[in-house]
């Protein structure tokens, strides 16, 4: 009789809302409203926790926290790990005020033969290559919006005679006028530790073997991640300006870094996090302004 009388209240608040308003509550437990203008959009419990601590007149709506940075209002919500909780979020933002999002993260370095990569670094993406498995969904049913993406050919396709996976893999791209901003603003803070490049995202952390992470590195990628790709991409379909700085936690393939051959933690990968929220901060103000 109770579950029977709850659920009648919830039908009848559910006839006052929308199905996309209902989505949003569903996932997000608060109303499209108390989403700000700028949204940071960490994935790691980690990350998260580092940047809410920082929040100046912290409020909090269901999942998202709400309150100032360097004087600006923002939101933060953390995505979760992967390019599906991404589609969540993104799906949910398009129906707010939000009109860019700023990704914080951790992200893996590979170690290029012209640059030395390790933990604490900090990279920010040219663009992302759609490994995962959210994206080419995403494409397929928007292919008028996507039709002009540009591609390589899968450089992991093939291994061991084994074809697996797209042949084609897409680039997403994120906000030139964030990236510029962002970029200018980490270098001038931390010169030494700044990178940027492409990125493959993949939804596949526990199979990154030692042939991929060699396909990687003949490719030219630079960091590897789990959300960039179609965080990018939704970008482009929602008409929402996204930029992203990750903070390097471990080297894939590499002896010591690699999270997989070795126990050891360096002494700044906890620093590099600081530091790209730090960057983030810096250039809010700027990023307000942006139209």
């Amino acid at each position: 009789m109770i579950n029977k009388f709850k659920t009648g209240l919830i039908n009848i608040a559910l006839k006052f809302m929308s199905a996309d308003e209902k989505i949003f509550r569903m996932i997000l437990e608060t109303s499209p409203s108390n989403v700000n203008e700028i949204v940071i959009l960490p994935a790691v419990k980690v990350v998260m926790e580092r940047i809410v601590k920082k929040l100046e007149n912290k409020r909090k709506y269901g999942q998202v926290y709400n309150g100032k940075l360097n004087g600006i209002e923002v939101s933060v919500i953390q995505s979760l790990v992967g390019c599906p909780y991404i589609a969540e979020k993104m799906e949910c933002l398009k129906f707010t005020k939000c009109k860019k999002v700023i990704r914080v993260d951790l992200c893996g370095g590979l170690d290029l033969p012209d640059i030395s990569m390790e933990p604490g670094k900090i990279i920010i993406p040219d663009y992302a290559l759609c490994g995962d498995g959210t994206s080419p969904y995403y494409i397929l049913t928007y292919r008028e919006k996507f039709k002009d993406l540009d591609f390589i050919e899968n450089p992991i396709d093939g291994f061991k005679n084994v074809k697996a996976g797209s042949e084609r893999i897409y680039k997403s791209y994120p906000s030139k006028e964030l990236n510029e901003i962002l970029l200018k603003n980490a270098k001038s803070l931390y010169p030494d530790k700044i990178l940027n490049g492409p990125f493959w995202t993949t939804d596949a952390f526990f199979c990154e073997t030692d042939e991929i992470v060699e396909a990687w590195i003949k490719s030219g990628i630079l960091g590897v991640d789990m959300e960039n790709s179609l965080l990018f991409l939704l970008g482009k379909l929602f008409d929402i300006k996204i930029a992203s700085v990750t903070s390097v936690s471990d080297v894939p393939g590499h002896n010591k870094f690699d999270i997989f051959k070795s126990n050891y933690i360096h002494p700044d990968t906890f620093l590099g996090v600081d530091k790209a929220i730090n960057i983030v901060v810096k250039s809010l103000g700027q990023i307000r302004n942006i139209p």
